[in-house]
């Protein structure tokens, strides 16, 4: 608590009796920080070209409080996003959405959109790869999930069936990505699996 003075009130705790301050920054960025470094190692290495997708953002009001800084006050995103990732790998077009989920038992279906579902079955139609990474953060594991599985789970939660994918199914119909050292999530070979 701080006085008007500005002075912060001394606690009663000793410093062994506080638990340490919980931090909020960067939950659920490590799935999309290690596809981003496995994609540099990619990159670099000419395995394929992935990207992440940039937000198209309408920028609404801007703060300049000196010429060289400029402040953005509100945007505004122009129109829903597609999917995460895209890009060439051995001549055809990839097309992923990554998603990260600390449910122990399923994979909840309101973490995709309507819209996605409907522009990976446009990629898919062109004959295009598409498909979902899911991370299981208490599990520590990560999937490849073909676009056609999350097709068919989709339409069963429109049917009034399952709002999400079991782990068990998750487990069952894509392909565990080990973590490794310069690829740390290597979905190329999962995919190489599956699109054999």
């Amino acid at each position: 608590m701080r006085y008007p003075n500005g002075r912060q009130k001394r606690s009663s705790l000793t410093q062994s009796n506080r638990k340490a301050p919980i931090r909020y920054g960067n939950r659920g960025m490590t799935l999309e920080e290690d596809i981003n470094e496995t994609n540099d190692f990619y990159l670099a290495t000419n395995k394929a070209v992935i990207h992440k997708k940039p937000t198209p953002v309408q920028i609404v009001k801007v703060d300049y409080p000196s010429r060289s800084a400029a402040v953005i006050k509100e945007a505004y995103f122009k129109q829903p996003s597609t999917t995460d990732y895209n890009g060439v790998y051995n001549g055809k077009y990839i097309d992923f959405e990554a998603k990260e989920t600390s449910n122990k038992t399923s994979f909840p279906l309101n973490n995709i959109h309507e819209h996605q579902i409907y522009h990976m079955k446009q990629v898919t139609a062109q004959q295009g790869l598409s498909f979902l990474i899911i991370r299981f953060t208490y599990h520590n594991e990560t999937y490849f999930f073909p676009a056609e599985r999350l097709f068919f789970h989709w339409q069963q939660k429109e049917n009034g069936g399952r709002k999400s994918i079991s782990y068990e199914n998750v487990k069952e119909e894509g392909i565990l990505i080990p973590i490794q050292y310069q690829a740390r999530v290597d979905y190329l070979s999962a995919m190489n699996q599956y699109f054999v």
